[in-house]
């Protein structure tokens, strides 16, 4: 059957639309454990290995995300759907940003819907009768009803953007991130984001989109659930676009000229293999710098200037290969001086709203 062996764990305080997915997964093939709020969904999660978890947001004693962030503090791998009738877009921001694969929202007329939403999130685009192509292109669809507000609204753009944002120091199991953004409106034109990518990789990325409006903070949204898209297919062993910085390149410009946006963006992204360190850089556009940091100061790469990412016509990525030397680090530097300075004097203090500091800013990984 189509969910046959998959064990969901299904955490919903509403008893009736409890029942109603429990029994249609179980009537798809699926072993079901249910739980009617955080506290014990997080008890259920810890007696058995599941395969997805499909969680409420608006849950009583214990909601649906800070419920994800211990599940996936417990198990960091951990693949999850939200389904949830609180259409708050910075909800789904937060979703994105801990991990989340999908997000439904209520009422869910056709249970089909999430059917497809557990094969995309479990077993890749080979094993599904929707092409990955179209569920992505659904994923956007419903991410444009939200267009029109962020544009309008800079107190919800901000507010989405925000949410994006770690904190300035990331500590990975084999490296860290630090980094500072600096802008002088509500949204920043600039976007940060790393990854742990099994036990053999971390990556890091840094854009620049233009034009420099609220757009910015949907183009953030699309540009991280597109990164998350191809982590979880290499999680899946389905795809390895998400540690081949030129693939990834090339994929993203895909996303981006059919967004309908209108929106160009420069973009470094890296790769590093943390067995023998060695770095591979992918660049777009010509705003941004890669830098090797060691005791002497920063070693720029030598990169040339690629099209920017969302046109049509656009060629390849510049490319870059690099094996790391013990106490070398990776940085990734907008163009202004004094951002080159203050990484550094080690000025590390995440998204900054700063009129006196040019906007901009700098990300560091230490492996």
């Amino acid at each position: 059957m189509a969910l046959e062996d998959l064990v969901i764990l299904l955490v919903e305080d509403d008893p009736v639309f409890r029942s109603v997915v429990a029994a249609f997964l179980s009537s798809r093939g699926a072993t079901v454990v249910e739980a009617d709020d955080g506290r014990q969904g997080l008890a259920r999660f810890s007696q058995t290995d599941f395969d997805i978890v499909l969680a409420d947001l608006s849950m009583p004693i214990l909601g649906g995300l800070d419920m994800l962030k211990q599940m996936v503090k417990r198990k960091p791998n951990t693949l999850s759907i939200v389904i949830s009738g609180n259409q708050v877009m910075a909800d789904v921001v937060e979703a994105l940003r801990i991990g989340a694969s999908d997000y439904l929202v209520k009422p869910v007329n056709d249970l089909f819907l999430i059917e497809n939403a557990i094969h995309q999130c479990i077993d890749g685009p080979r094993q599904q009768d929707v092409k990955l192509d179209d569920l992505e292109e659904l994923s956007y669809q419903e991410l444009q009803e939200h267009l029109n507000l962020l544009e309008q609204n800079a107190e919800a753009a901000k507010s989405v953007q925000q949410q994006l944002f770690p904190p300035s120091a990331i500590d990975y199991p084999k490296a860290t991130i630090d980094y500072s953004l600096f802008k002088n409106d509500d949204v920043s034109a600039y976007f940060i984001d790393s990854a742990n990518v099994g036990e053999q990789y971390q990556i890091m990325y840094m854009a620049h989109f233009h034009p420099q409006d609220n757009r910015s903070a949907f183009a953030s949204v699309l540009l991280k659930s597109f990164v998350n898209q191809k982590l979880k297919l290499f999680r899946n062993g389905n795809s390895h676009t998400v540690i081949e910085p030129f693939s990834m390149l090339s994929y993203l410009n895909d996303r981006l000229s059919k967004s309908g946006l209108n929106i160009y963006v420069d973009l470094i992204y890296v790769v590093v293999e943390l067995t023998h360190y060695r770095a591979s850089i992918a660049q777009a556009g010509k705003g941004l710098r890669c830098y090797i940091r060691n005791d002497e100061g920063l070693l720029p790469l030598a990169m040339p200037d690629a099209l920017q990412l969302g046109i049509f016509d656009w060629g390849q990525p510049s490319t870059q290969f690099r094996d790391l030397l013990p106490a070398e680090r990776l940085c990734i530097v907008s163009s202004g001086s004094e951002h080159k300075a203050m990484l550094l004097a080690n000025h590390f203090v995440g998204l900054t709203y700063e009129t006196t500091i040019a906007p901009g800013g700098y990300v560091q990984m230490s492996c």
